[in-house]
């Protein structure tokens, strides 16, 4: 910051010590100890709008509902029409609508998840807001992030939207079932996947016709076993 002292012109360095998000940081802290207490899978799932971001964790909870427990935190501009649709599921949802934020944060979804019973769930989905940017830069206190890409948007979003992606534990590429249709270049999508997101485990399904959606179920179940107690040894 240059101050104006007299007539001359002096520069003067101002330390900042405290993060811009470290609020929010101490939010995802608690969050996440609240989670660990409960030994709950909790998913940050995310995606750009038209993603297929709410039929995908629809179809999961619906197909997936006689064999794991699930909730929503449902994040959006505005309306809770996705935490209707969630709840036709059979799954707990609670919408969060977020005006003119353009992402969660971790005090948001804290207070969500206090309107949940956690004690009867296997695992936390929260649907961010449709985004690529903002919400990257938030951590909710979330074990797992999944990202999603649509093939109707294009092999290039991982190049276009690195943050995103380098924080991804998942990438889900949806809507295969019309790829060819959308003349989606699946090679060099998953290209570009792994250049941006090598750490990622990649899903290639089809939340509409449940193309692929078996190997994401027994990989999302496996997950949640570790996150169990395991059986007391018999006496």
């Amino acid at each position: 910051m240059k101050q104006i002292a007299g007539d001359s012109l002096s520069a003067q360095t101002i330390a900042v010590n405290e993060g811009i998000l470290s609020k929010n940081d101490v939010f995802a802290a608690r969050n996440r100890s609240l989670f660990a207490s409960r030994r709950l899978l909790v998913l940050n799932v995310l995606s750009s709008p038209g993603s297929g971001k709410t039929a995908f964790i629809e179809r999961t909870l619906t197909d997936l509902r006689s064999r794991l427990r699930g909730a929503v935190i449902v994040g959006d501009l505005a309306t809770d029409n996705d935490a209707k649709r969630i709840a036709r599921s059979g799954a707990q949802a609670v919408q969060i609508t977020t005006g003119d934020m353009c992402h969660l944060e971790a005090e948001m979804v804290g207070k969500a998840a206090g309107q949940l019973n956690l004690d009867n769930l296997d695992v936390l989905i929260i649907e961010n807001v449709g985004n690529l940017v903002c919400p990257s830069g938030y951590d909710l206190g979330e074990n797992l992030r999944v990202v999603l890409l649509a093939a109707t948007e294009g092999e290039d979003k991982p190049l276009k939207y690195p943050v995103m992606f380098k924080t991804a534990d998942v990438v889900i590429v949806n809507k295969m079932d019309i790829a060819e249709a959308a003349g989606f270049d699946r090679a060099t999508a998953l290209d570009n996947i792994r250049r941006i997101a090598p750490q990622a485990t990649v899903f290639e399904v089809s939340a509409r016709t449940g193309l692929g959606m078996e190997q994401w179920y027994a990989w999302l179940e496996q997950r949640c076993a570790q996150k169990q107690p395991s059986p007391s040894p018999a006496a």
